[in-house]
């Protein structure tokens, strides 16, 4: 199942002008590109959620001047219309998995979007998954997009 995993680089930054600009820019001079991001805040610090075509790479560079870490989401394909992603969640909720965040994206694939899960249990997330027929993202393909 750990084939079916997406690697995620959580990045913290601190809370004030310009960090966002240099983490990803940090990327942008190493010559990795970003597939997918997420930004939460705090009063305190920022986490950046990313995910890179070369997520060894780029936790590489980033640790050098962040705390970074490396964490499994799974990348599912949803249909790209009203109710595609409440389909998601009640299979998520019918299972009884508790979700810690996602985020979704677009991509070139017509009618479709790419959405990101984490939850405590990622190998029950699969499992429920492909019992209900949810198309999971290899992460080559995430990565390549």
């Amino acid at each position: 199942m750990n084939s079916m995993k997406v690697k995620q680089l959580s990045i913290f930054l601190q809370n004030k002008k310009g960090s966002l600009y240099d983490a990803l820019e940090t990327l942008s001079e190493n010559d990795i590109n970003i597939r997918a991001l997420s930004l939460a805040d705090t009063s305190d610090f920022g986490i950046l959620r990313v995910v890179v075509d070369n997520p060894q790479k780029g936790e590489k560079v980033l640790e050098e001047n962040y705390l970074v870490k490396t964490t499994d989401i799974v990348a599912i394909e949803m249909t790209d219309s009203p109710g595609g992603l409440s389909f998601v969640l009640k299979t998520i909720k019918e299972n009884n998995l508790d979700l810690e965040y996602l985020y979704a994206f677009t991509h070139d694939k017509k009618d479709k979007a790419i959405l990101l899960l984490h939850t405590d249990n990622l190998d029950a997330l699969i499992d429920a998954l492909i019992k209900n027929e949810i198309v999971i993202v290899p992460p080559e393909e995430v990565y390549n997009l």
